[in-house]
């Protein structure tokens, strides 16, 4: 049992504690206020002085997918020979061994939704894992949090230099389409055969993994910069009742009227600590998260790991809020914001009764470049204690 006492504690549930203490056991918090009363053998941690706040998320990044310091040998993220692999899953190629999870955990991000990068226009299946372990099946929170799939330049550029479709705009939509509505009929297929056995439809394993789409078991995870293709991205998850996060939306500051209307869960924006490295970046800038935010629209922040490091999640998070975010809704985009877009919010995000106990300390304000992070504790461990 462990006693973190004296903190000024911001536990992103609208609750903050000057003075606090929170109180966790078998790796959960079951204690959390001003007058907390441990037993006498708990172990005692001092935070006076100190910043405490929930274990940082960062909602889409490609951690352990990429590998530090390597080339081929560690880019296990892109099977870009086919623009259709849904069935495809990130848990088959983290390493959680790569050094950059290291760097996460230093940075106090705990949480990270890590998956395939945008080369295809069905790139597989995202996951969510906690950034402490050694073997990934003891890291996951969440196999499948869903589906990736890309609009825009990335598959037109990779498709076009191999002299197949898509190439266009045109075909990297038609093509998403086509094995949705194929998806769509394999479900019907299979509800037939029910009464009909003898029709079972082949087995077929990419359809398997889109048919959770089509049921509404995972949403797309849409990456998108320019407003054209977010509104694509929108409109086909409108023509086939299916849930959808816009990730990246870098031109969603352009839109945010038809934002409003057609967004679910949230917008997970970045990576914007980075050069405008290809066309439809071009109207890059950190306003953006604090314009969203403004107008009541549910944002989370991310860094798009390795195009920005991880640890440098913070950093974005604080120069949205010097670029016109609020301060707290800030803190949000990375912890329960994060959480709630990628439904992962009954275990963590927040500092609340029940939950992981996920648990940064900082030696002054996470927005301060000034500040470290002190303490690191993951689902009750203490990971780092100075």
């Amino acid at each position: 049992m462990i006693l973190i006492k004296n903190a000024n504690i911001h536990t992103m549930a609208n609750d903050n504690f000057q003075n606090g203490m929170i109180l966790v056991d078998h790796g959960k918090i079951i204690a959390i206020g001003n007058d907390v009363r441990p037993p006498g053998n708990a172990e005692i941690i001092d935070a006076k002085g100190k910043f405490v706040m929930p274990g940082m998320i960062d909602a889409h990044c490609h951690l352990g997918m990429w590998e530090d310091g390597m080339g081929f040998e560690g880019a296990d993220g892109n099977e870009a020979v086919d623009p259709v692999t849904p069935h495809l899953r990130a848990i088959d190629a983290i390493n959680p061994r790569d050094i950059c999870f290291k760097d996460a955990l230093e940075a106090g991000i705990t949480t990270v939704a890590t998956g395939p990068g945008s080369a295809n226009v069905i790139g597989g299946q995202f996951a969510v894992i906690k950034t402490y372990g050694d073997r990934i099946d003891d890291m996951i929170v969440n196999d499948c949090l869903a589906m990736k799939v890309a609009f825009g330049e990335n598959p037109k550029r990779v498709y076009h230099s191999l002299k197949k479709s898509p190439s266009t705009r045109m075909g990297t939509a038609a093509i998403l389409r086509e094995n949705l509505f194929k998806a769509k009929m394999y479900i019907e297929k299979q509800n037939k055969a029910l009464e009909t056995p003898d029709k079972v439809p082949e087995f077929d394993m990419k359809m398997e993994a889109l048919a959770k789409v089509i049921k509404k078991e995972i949403p797309l995870k849409a990456h998108a910069h320019r407003a054209d293709d977010i509104l694509t991205a929108l409109r086909i998850a409108k023509e086939f009742d299916i849930d959808i996060t816009l990730d990246h939306c870098t031109e969603g500051h352009l839109i945010v009227d038809y934002l409003k209307e057609g967004i679910q869960k949230g917008i997970i924006l970045g990576p914007t600590l980075s050069n405008r490295s290809k066309v439809e970046l071009q109207n890059l800038t950190f306003e953006t998260p604090g314009i969203l935010s403004k107008a009541g629209i549910k944002v989370a922040i991310m860094t798009d790991h390795p195009v920005i490091p991880l640890q440098y999640l913070p950093v974005c998070a604080g120069i949205a809020a010097r670029e016109g975010m609020d301060e707290e809704e800030a803190l949000k985009a990375i912890t329960i914001n994060a959480a709630e877009i990628l439904g992962i919010q009954s275990k963590v995000g927040s500092l609340e009764l029940g939950k992981d106990a996920d648990i940064i300390i900082y030696s002054g304000h996470p927005f301060d470049l000034r500040s470290k992070v002190e303490f690191v504790m993951v689902n009750g461990k203490i990971i780092k204690n100075k």
